[in-house]
């Protein structure tokens, strides 16, 4: 078993063989223009080409106009180079050219999609992250040796309970705290099946935690605002799941895309049937084979 950061050169050699054949297997609603944006975060940060703007590390690309009537990509293959190489493929021009610069082309420290889409309702999708288990499971901890987990830093709260110490080392959770993101995962779709009799959803593993997807349409709602809070509420407060609740509520969310590299912990955003998914094993690249 190995968790650690990938190195550049493992994520450039990731999107350039092994993503390929993941893109192609990604869900129905991920399109070239489907999604309102693409979105790529680079470990470092990378200059711009306008004068007096800061270097980025986080960048959006639209898909379309913001009329929806053009496109700025025109097939799967033009986001795959985006990806690859985003200064030389960037449909806005905006990063510094990298021949002008004393800094090598950035690769992905992660790559991300928009919910908000331009051709079917609002997706729904709960994000689980094994850190905020590790965190009521922390302040727990703490509570019951009498030490307030309000008077510590949220660093200080995982050293202090031990949990960076558990493996894997260093990280700000436990491999039980991942377990038990995938179990709970499993659990709101069986929520969504049952109570909302959806007919389709997908749990998928991405790297640290879960996503949880509800493919079905609202036609009463387009699942507003309103609607999603008081998903927000089922799940939190009458089954205890661990839910980021801004990420289900928030139109302007961006969500890891399927198939891509989670470069913290190198592991692969992947659809996973089954709560007995092993991550410390599993959704592993090539370069650690």
């Amino acid at each position: 078993m190995i968790w650690r950061a990938a190195t550049q050169d493992e994520i450039q050699a990731y999107y350039r063989d092994e993503f390929t054949q993941h893109l192609a297997a990604r869900p129905a609603h991920i399109t070239t223009t489907g999604p309102r944006q693409y979105a790529l975060a680079f470990r470092e940060p990378y200059p711009t080409r306008t004068d007096g703007r800061p270097p980025r590390d986080f960048i959006r690309r639209d898909t379309r106009t913001a009329d929806g009537q053009s496109e700025y990509f025109d097939h799967m293959g033009d986001v795959l180079d985006f990806i690859r190489n985003p200064v030389r493929n960037d449909p806005l021009d905006d990063l510094a050219d990298p021949d002008t610069v004393d800094q090598r082309e950035p690769v992905p420290d992660a790559v991300y999609y928009a919910l908000d889409h331009w051709t079917r309702s609002w997706l729904i999708m709960v994000d689980i992250d094994a850190k905020d288990i590790a965190r009521n499971r922390a302040r727990h901890i703490l509570e019951a040796e009498a030490v307030d987990p309000d008077d510590l830093t949220s660093d200080e709260l995982f050293t202090k309970a031990g949990i960076r110490d558990g493996l894997p080392n260093g990280y700000p959770y436990e491999f039980t705290d991942i377990q038990t993101a995938i179990e709970q995962g499993f659990e709101v779709a069986d929520v969504f099946e049952t109570r909302f009799n959806a007919e389709e959803t997908q749990v998928f593993y991405t790297g640290q935690g879960v996503h949880v997807y509800l493919y079905d349409d609202d036609p009463d709602h387009a699942w507003d605002a309103a609607s999603r809070e008081v998903l927000n509420t089922i799940l939190t407060e009458r089954y205890g799941i661990a839910v980021d609740e801004q990420v289900t509520a928030d139109r302007r969310r961006v969500a890891r895309l399927p198939g891509s590299l989670h470069a913290d912990v190198s592991r692969i955003v992947t659809p996973i049937d089954s709560p007995r998914f092993d991550p410390r094993t599993d959704a592993t690249p090539e370069f650690l084979a």
